[in-house]
């Protein structure tokens, strides 16, 4: 079931929320669990209702093992044991469901053998379900988790606004709001507050994220079929698209995440900042995905020694980091390089550092923020290629494309509009060619224009957490100073008033009219 869909805004949801008010208004603190617990099964088997057994017995092996870990008087070696067996026999099922098919259709290219299998159907969400549980496991090991009930478990595990894409929350997170709030008559606030992220989150999928993803799949498509010629503002023009169809679908459903969970009275951790307003990569990182860069901090890049062992082994560490969260993406090479650039992004960012540490003047003079934004958006950009592109041949059509090895193409309806009102351009000596033939970026002038506006608001306008800051929607509030501060981040900061009311419901029944074109989330099947 998707939070765009019609079935959950006007059937899963008010059922859900209202069945929630009516138990809290009663003080039936379990029942809330129970009926939480019931809903989030009900998602999960929307799409696969064969899976939901799968999803059971996930459950109930990562809770006995932790319970096998939270037993008192076994000794550290066995509790050692029984860790790695549970982190391995995760990873088993994650590689059973999403890398088999891949490990040996490479196989047989590297053998010549032929041990290839079919695809298997991907069970939803398995990667962040599976970096769920080996957090807890590895938490209860350390001692950070010192008892939980089975209905506490599985409620942690379910919850579905965060059950599709994350973000990827710890035990210790949640789980102490539920007998905060749950014990509690409803606060109708929540209510509020929940709806307005929801329908901002709503607003960027549908609107933003979909249309964008009307301009770049043509252009990754004919990538994919070697024709026509791609150029060279096609290709810009479909790989900025799609840039900005992945930031407001993955900002869109990390609010409607956010929102929905605010609306059961709990705050998820947030998972997204304005990562393309970013100085540098580093702060990239830290801003994209935060809770599975955390996850990949704690349980992987510090568990190969971290910065602990001099530069080179560190930068060795952040690379087979990466590399690895690469592949956790999906179970395609360009994934993997995708993973691997940003692998050597970071290693520059690092270098860099060190250099200015070593030599003061550097420090003294740094470049202006415009230069690092536009020099990080850029490199992010490339790497989105890999990200996008179906394979290395369709990449490497792409971005020979951009490099301008096939020439310039003006998107369609910008060159009877140079022609028109500034016809110097044409008459400068430079050469267009095709200025006046559609290319494969749909697009067209109008689309160039609303790229160009997406870049201002991804860099300079506040995000749904800075305007929502004095509601405290969230976990993890990282509220961008830069942004705080700015007139326009005061302006727009949320008041509970008529006038927002109205302003809201406007924008959800905008919304909600474009539900019939519905997609799934980029991050749908991670």
């Amino acid at each position: 079931m998707l939070f765009n869909s019609y079935s959950f805004i006007f059937v899963f949801l008010p059922i859900v929320v209202l069945g929630l008010i009516w138990l809290r208004q009663r003080g039936h603190s379990a029942a809330v669990k129970c009926w939480l617990i019931l809903a989030s099964f009900v998602f999960y088997g929307w799409w696969k209702l064969e899976y939901v057994p799968l999803l059971i017995g996930y459950i109930a092996f990562n809770y006995l093992v932790g319970r096998g870990l939270m037993m008192p008087g076994v000794p550290s070696r066995q509790r050692d044991a029984l860790v790695i067996a549970g982190v391995i026999a995760n990873l088993s099922v994650l590689g059973y469901f999403k890398y088999a098919y891949f490990f040996t259709t490479n196989l047989d290219v590297i053998l010549g053998t032929d041990f290839s299998i079919e695809r298997i159907a991907l069970p939803l969400a398995i990667s962040f379900i599976t970096f769920q549980k080996i957090a807890y496991l590895l938490d209860v090991r350390r001692g950070t988790i010192k008892s939980a009930s089975l209905l506490d478990y599985t409620l942690f595990v379910t919850f579905f606004p965060q059950l599709i894409a994350g973000p990827i929350v710890l035990f210790q997170e949640i789980v102490p709001q539920f007998a905060r709030t749950f014990a509690r008559r409803y606060d109708w606030r929540d209510l509020d507050i929940g709806l307005t992220i929801f329908v901002i989150g709503l607003f960027k999928k549908v609107m933003i994220a979909d249309t964008m993803a009307g301009w770049a799949t043509p252009v990754f498509n004919a990538a994919s079929a070697h024709e026509p010629v791609m150029t060279f503002f096609d290709a810009w023009g479909g790989v900025l698209a799609y840039t900005f169809q992945i930031y407001f679908d993955f900002s869109g459903y990390s609010d409607m995440a956010i929102g929905l969970a605010r609306m059961c009275g709990l705050k998820l951790p947030v998972n997204f900042a304005s990562p393309y307003a970013a100085n540098n990569i580093i702060e990239f990182w830290r801003r994209w995905h935060i809770t599975l860069s955390r996850f990949l901090r704690d349980h992987l890049y510090i568990a190969l020694g971290g910065n602990r062992f001099g530069p080179r082994r560190q930068y060795l560490n952040i690379m087979i980091t990466m590399l690895l969260g690469g592949l956790w993406h999906g179970a395609n090479w360009t994934f993997v390089a995708w993973g691997g650039l940003h692998g050597l992004y970071l290693l520059v960012n690092h270098a860099w550092r060190a250099a200015c540490r070593r030599w003061a003047g550097l420090a003294r003079a740094p470049m202006p923020p415009l230069v690092t934004r536009s020099l990080t958006f850029l490199a992010v950009v490339v790497a989105w290629v890999f990200f996008r592109a179906d394979d290395f041949h369709a990449a490497t059509v792409i971005l020979s494309a951009m490099s301008g090895a096939n020439g310039i193409s003006l998107p369609h309806g910008l060159g009877p509009a140079i022609a028109e009102f500034a016809p110097w351009i044409l008459s400068t000596g430079l050469h267009f060619d095709g200025v006046f033939t559609p290319g494969v970026f749909a697009g067209g002038f109008s689309g160039t224009v609303w790229l160009a506006a997406a870049l201002l608001v991804v860099w300079y306008m506040p995000n749904t957490q800075t305007v929502m800051r004095d509601a405290e929607p969230a976990l993890l509030l990282p509220v961008d100073p830069a942004h705080a501060a700015r007139p326009i981040a005061a302006a727009l900061t949320w008041k509970p008033s008529i006038t927002a009311a109205s302003l809201f419901a406007i924008v959800f029944a905008v919304s909600v009219l474009k539900l019939p074109s519905i997609s799934e989330f980029i991050y749908f099947h991670f």
